[in-house]
């Protein structure tokens, strides 16, 4: 039985999925809070035609610490590629939840 994900619009209008924000520009999705030690960032590479809309095929997920001290290369703690948003942004929940620990 698939999991029921509960979306959260608060009076702020973030998006936020199990607690985290959601955060689209253009083709780059970030996830988590930037006060927190690490972020994911996912890239849409791709898009499938479903019916009338454009979906994510191909995403890139990236577990980034937020330490600006650390270089670009460094600060990558993770990274995969998923075919659809849902796994990515399942993938960045779990990533999340392991180095954050909540």
């Amino acid at each position: 039985m698939a999991e029921k994900v509960t979306v959260k619009k608060p009076k702020s209008e973030v998006l936020l999925y199990k607690g985290r924000p959601l955060v689209r520009c253009g083709n780059e999705i970030y996830y988590g809070d930037m006060a927190e030690t690490a972020v994911v960032r996912m890239e849409i590479g791709g898009t499938a035609d479903f019916k009338d809309l454009k979906l994510p095929n191909k995403v890139r997920v990236f577990l980034l610490s937020t330490d600006e001290d650390l270089n670009p290369i460094e600060r990558i703690k993770n990274n995969t590629v998923k075919n659809s948003l849902a796994d990515a942004i399942e993938i960045a929940s779990i990533w999340l939840e392991g180095v954050l620990g909540k």
